[in-house]
């Protein structure tokens, strides 16, 4: 997710810091790009993405599946009775049985078929929920053991901007959020690009430490002149 603003234009010089170049914050812990690694909240338990419950997905793959065996199920009972096998169950066991293991349709439905499934597998043992990033669990209040909270990235994201805009000399910025490294563009009108670059890590190391994500991310800064009109 990202958040982009503008507040004039000089030369088009560019300055960058890579990732995990972030400054201490002002109370001399470090900035976020020393606690890139950890993956515990504050209670020292495993922080753990959330996960989508996938009701459409679900949904679907259900209806499709009760579907499909109650029209097989009716079928069966059908003949069962005395009647006819339907004309579609017919013509499939026929082709299943009379059509090479490498017909073309044979390798298409095949190929489908496993499409499918590793859709539906990937889902199973995937949490999604990408725009939620973990927060800290609150530590020594009681009944708050259970407590779990997230941040929408895109929130991460119009914070961080924000406190990018309060650096002297930015005149406009962009800043993208990832589950592993923050991404700060800014445009400087005014000021030396160094003293810019160095002022937005400190201001944006601290507010990263601030959002209390269970996974700290790493922090890249990139700072750049206007282009000239």
């Amino acid at each position: 997710m990202s958040a982009n603003t503008s507040r004039q234009p000089t030369g088009d010089s560019d300055l960058s810091s890579g990732p995990g170049q972030a400054a201490p914050t002002a109370d001399g812990t470090p900035g976020a790009a020393e606690d890139a690694t950890k993956v515990t909240d504050g209670s020292g338990r495993p922080a753990h993405r959330f996960w989508s419950s996938r009701r459409i997905p679900a949904a679907l793959a259900a209806l499709l599946s009760a579907a499909a065996v109650g029209f097989l199920l009716y079928d069966v009972v059908a003949v069962r009775a005395g009647r006819n096998a339907m004309r579609w169950r017919r013509r499939l066991a026929e082709e299943l049985a009379t059509r090479p293991l490498d017909d073309v349709w044979m390798i298409v439905g095949a190929a489908v078929a496993m499409a499918l499934g590793l859709w539906l597998f990937l889902l199973a043992v995937t949490p999604g929920l990408r725009r939620l990033l973990p927060m800290r669990r609150p530590t020594g209040i009681p009944g708050t053991e259970d407590v779990r909270a997230g941040l929408d990235r895109r929130a991460a994201a119009l914070v961080l901007r924000d406190r990018a805009m309060q650096v002297p000399g930015v005149q406009s910025a962009q800043v993208d959020v990832g589950r592993r490294k923050v991404k700060a563009r800014a445009r400087a009108h005014f000021r030396d690009l160094e003293e810019v670059r160095a002022d937005l890590d400190t201001e944006l190391g601290e507010a990263v430490t601030s959002l209390g994500l269970a996974r700290q991310p790493t922090l890249a800064v990139r700072v750049r002149r206007p282009k000239k009109g």
